[in-house]
């Protein structure tokens, strides 16, 4: 018998004794979420929270287990819940930062991602995660700065990101030559 079917059945085993205690049902939440099994793990972490409301871990693993699951307004909730009783959670914020991307709510993710940063500056992912907040609320330069730090700290940016990127600044360099001729009252040659 394998270590994980011990650890698993240990999990079940403690749940069954112990039908009240919250902590027995999140392990047997973890125990599932670690073999993938998710609709399981979502049925114990959302019983530990029947039990115990107070739970945030319960609260954050169900909304990673309900973000692998694609149930992207299920997650942002649970996250939410978790959020209102401790604030500082770095993967709470993660996790709803990629809820509201899924979602396609940009100032979702740029707001999510930012506290993600103030919480951890070397967050990687949090950094390029902001930058694609950024660059999708039309805001390039600060995009480029925050991209610049994931890539610092060591996240490779997609090149679909980077494409749209490079295209924003030569759209935004266009749009500054152009203010620049209209406001002077230059011409470009040949006009």
């Amino acid at each position: 018998m394998t270590t994980e079917k011990l650890e698993l059945e240990h999990c079940l085993r403690r749940a069954e004794e112990h039908p009240g205690s919250a902590a027995a049902h999140f392990n047997l939440g973890l125990a599932y979420t670690q073999r993938g099994l998710t609709d399981r793990a979502e049925q114990a972490y959302r019983k530990a929270l029947d039990i115990d409301p107070d739970l945030i871990e319960a609260w954050v693993n169900l909304g990673g287990v309900l973000m692998l699951k694609w149930d992207f307004e299920g997650s942002l909730k649970a996250n939410r819940e978790a959020l209102e009783r401790q604030d500082d959670l770095v993967l709470a914020h993660y996790n709803t930062g990629q809820a509201c991307l899924y979602l396609g709510d940009a100032e979702g993710l740029v707001r999510s991602s930012r506290r993600v940063v103030e919480l951890d500056p070397h967050h990687a992912a949090g950094c390029y995660f902001l930058a694609v907040g950024l660059l999708a609320l039309g805001r390039v330069e600060e995009a480029r700065t925050e991209v610049g730090r994931a890539r610092f700290l060591g996240h490779s940016p997609a090149p679909e990101f980077l494409r749209a990127l490079e295209n924003a600044e030569k759209k935004l360099d266009t749009d500054r030559s152009e203010n620049t001729q209209t406001n002077t009252g230059a011409n470009a040659p040949g006009d």
